[in-house]
């Protein structure tokens, strides 16, 4: 959830990956395979407006984020490209190879699987051109590269042929909350509620409410998709939604609750061995967690989970442990490179990364071109923060104030509105607004939330909190100073 992105995460959609053709032997035995490496097989039960009072309805959420958690995409990989020699012109499964090789790339943050991905799904077109498969595999590679408006004009060309086609349907959803149509992407989610209710709908569903700061329809539509899920790849992807949620709102009992599930569904899940590692800093756990992201990033070597160890290793502040830091926001930078030279647009990775650990020219720059592109609660808050450590704070105020404007409940974001009201002289709404920080999420980051203490603290001893004219501005600049 927010951005599940990043990245971070929901930027695909759901085909179901199952083999059709010519009934040979070899065929039924990549098949086969591929039902249990590709297909999710939940059920999910009922819409998600109505409390689940519908029938049951059979749901797949296969390609979904969380079909393959407990699976093994080489071995799909591995099962498509074998029956691919024997069956060359098998569009189907040259589409659901190309799927494949993104569901890699997400698995392993390896972007270089994307080209591989590309070639996959053009050769299905070739042989079949305007196939829906090949299309809404399309889809979800370009939201995997973070082309939006590619990923949403070829859902929606598979969706005027099969509108009720669940994989076309979750990807517009994802294209429309990645461009900043919030409106236009709730309406998307009661339409795929009313045509296709399951677990891929489900989890979207309750992010566009996420958005909009209404965590109770959120929180009631995840669980619903829980007690639907069946697999154990659903099982860790919902759970691991229900405890990022948990997290944002600074339950971390409740977060390790849910993350412990998401991995005892399946002990690997990304996603879940992240949010466990943050909960547990936020918890206190230190060691815990630093141990959990080390191995983490040994693994799969991504920005978020590089710089939450990076500033663990900040906060920790013994012998080395800023070289170690540094190390980690160098393979940020390296991963970034990587994925730009496989057709990524990494800007809003650069921007996140490089404002508070790297070059603060750069980070204007990618959330300039950012918010170029798309207007989104995050890239707003990337695009303030960069204006703000680059000095322009009268500019990054009203991209601040946007970033929280839908309500969307996210302490990160509350803490940097409240850095740049203080540097903007606004010294009683910057007080309130990192109060809320610290309220909703006080362990939101273990860099950010000490800045923040510090700034209120500061704000407090220069008299800031109801000061007037030059003495509240001095106090508020100085509470500023003291948050960066």
């Amino acid at each position: 959830m927010g951005p599940r992105t990043s990245s971070d995460e929901q930027t695909d959609g759901t085909p179901d990956g199952r083999v059709r053709g010519r009934r040979t032997a070899s065929r039924v035995a990549s098949a086969a395979l591929l039902a249990v490496a590709l297909t999710g097989g939940a059920v999910a039960f009922g819409a998600a407006r109505d409390g689940g009072r519908v029938a049951p309805a059979p749901a797949s959420a296969a390609m979904d984020p969380g079909a393959l958690a407990g699976a093994d995409p080489d071995a799909a990989v591995a099962a498509l490209q074998t029956h691919l020699k024997a069956q060359p012109k098998d569009h189907d499964s040259w589409a659901t190879l190309g799927l494949a090789y993104v569901e890699q790339a997400r698995t392993k943050g390896d972007p270089a699987r994307y080209p591989q991905a590309q070639a996959a799904l053009k050769r299905s077109l070739a042989l079949a051109p305007g196939n829906d498969r090949a299309l809404a595999g399309r889809a979800a590679l370009a939201a995997a590269r973070h082309d939006f408006t590619g990923a949403l004009t070829d859902a929606d060309r598979v969706l005027k042929r099969d509108p009720y086609d669940e994989r076309a349907l979750c990807s517009r959803i994802d294209a429309l909350v990645e461009l900043g149509r919030y409106p236009e992407a709730a309406r998307a989610a009661d339409t795929a509620d009313a045509r296709r209710p399951g677990i891929p709908v489900f989890t979207r569903y309750a992010y566009v409410h996420e958005l909009r700061g209404d965590v109770t329809t959120a929180r009631r539509v995840l669980q619903q998709a829980l007690t639907g899920a069946t697999s154990p790849g659903d099982i860790a992807y919902v759970a691991t939604q229900l405890g990022q949620l948990a997290w944002n709102q600074g339950d971390y009992p409740t977060a390790l609750t849910q993350y412990a599930r998401a991995l005892a569904a399946d002990d690997t899940y990304l996603p879940a061995l992240e949010g466990r590692a943050r909960a547990r800093a936020a918890s206190g756990q230190q060691a815990s967690a630093i141990k959990g992201l080390e191995t983490l990033v040994a693994r799969a070597p991504l920005p978020g989970p590089l710089v939450a160890l990076g500033e663990l290793y900040e906060a920790r502040g013994g012998s080395g442990d800023r070289e170690k830091a540094r190390a980690q926001y160098t393979l940020v930078q390296a991963w970034i490179a990587l994925a730009r030279a496989n057709g990524v647009d990494a800007d809003l990775d650069t921007a996140l990364a490089a404002a508070d650990h790297g070059d603060k020219g750069a980070a204007l720059r990618a959330a300039r071109a950012e918010w170029a592109r798309r207007h989104t609660v995050h890239t707003a808050d990337a695009l303030a923060w960069a204006l703000h450590v680059n000095g322009h704070d009268t500019e990054a105020l009203a991209h601040a104030r946007e970033a929280t404007a839908t309500g969307y409940r996210n302490a990160s974001f509350l803490y940097h509105r409240g850095v740049i009201e203080l540097a903007t002289g606004h010294p009683k709404e910057g007080g309130a607004s990192l109060a809320a920080a610290l309220k909703l999420n006080p362990g939101f980051s273990p860099l950010g939330a000490a800045k923040a203490r510090e700034a209120l603290k500061a704000q407090g001893a220069q008299g800031a909190q109801g000061a007037q004219g030059a003495q509240g501005a001095q106090g508020a600049q100085k509470a500023s100073e003291a948050a960066k």
